[in-house]
């Protein structure tokens, strides 16, 4: 079980049922809400999985699966054989795709190649993190590779107020937040009039929805999670191979 799972099974609160059609007391997506929710369990979705009598579940960023009464319930991911594709893969791309099409990217940082775009990806960041000041540090090459990026805010240490926190609300907050990042990831102290911390802590949030487990997390539009730092050429053939 998920680092994520785990948690949520003994933490939280409700259970909610999420489908095309109203869930009946004789559905069995009522059922599961039901059992899950003795548990305590907060899930996202229910719905028929590939399996007769299995349902899969949406937790966060994690997909499980429950039998029809709601008394076994399965973490990990499915796989179909003979495809050898991994179903539970298929679903979370989904889920991060309809996702990122969402993005306001007025609440993007984003540097685009003056040239024609070949791909554009998604980066939560953090400045302090090393591999995030490298990739920026790449930045010029990435554009010249027609790499459009669109920064989110992620802070690492996950508290609103914390130093590093203060430092992405600094730069989500600046008139020019193309130059306050890039001073912010080399080190530099970035300085602009609070703004509010409703943008830093709705990409944040965004971000553990997604499953980010670490910075840089790079995302393709078609919600492939790519991970973290990739050098550009390594990077753009990562992505070439995935289009």
């Amino acid at each position: 079980m998920s680092r994520v799972l785990l948690p949520l099974l003994f933490a939280l609160t409700t259970a909610v049922v999420n489908a095309a059609e109203p869930a009946t007391q004789s559905d069995p997506r009522a059922v599961i809400a039901a059992k899950l929710r003795e548990l305590e369990l907060t899930v996202e979705d229910v719905r028929p999985s590939k399996i007769k009598g299995l349902y899969e579940i949406r937790i966060g960023p994690d997909t499980a699966y429950v039998s029809a009464d709601g008394r076994y319930l399965i973490a990990g991911d499915m796989y179909d054989v003979e495809s050898r594709e991994n179903i539970s893969e298929r679903a979370r791309m989904t889920e991060r795709r309809e996702a990122l099409a969402k993005l306001d990217e007025r609440d993007a940082i984003i540097f685009a190649p003056s040239t024609k775009v070949e791909h554009t990806i998604t980066v939560f960041t953090d400045v302090d993190c090393g591999y995030c000041r490298r990739l920026h540090s790449q930045i010029d090459e990435l554009m010249q590779l027609g790499i459009r990026v669109r920064y989110l805010a992620f802070p690492r240490s996950g508290k609103p107020g914390s130093p590093d926190w203060r430092k992405m609300e600094a730069v989500w907050c600046s008139k020019d937040r193309q130059a306050a990042i890039t001073k912010a990831k080399r080190g530099e102290q970035v300085s602009a009039p609070p703004c509010g911390t409703a943008a830093v802590a709705k990409q944040f949030a965004l971000g553990e929805r997604l499953g980010v487990r670490g910075t840089p997390a790079i995302f393709t539009v078609e919600g492939d999670y790519i991970g973290g730092y990739l050098p550009p050429v390594e990077l753009k053939r990562k992505l070439d191979e995935l289009k």
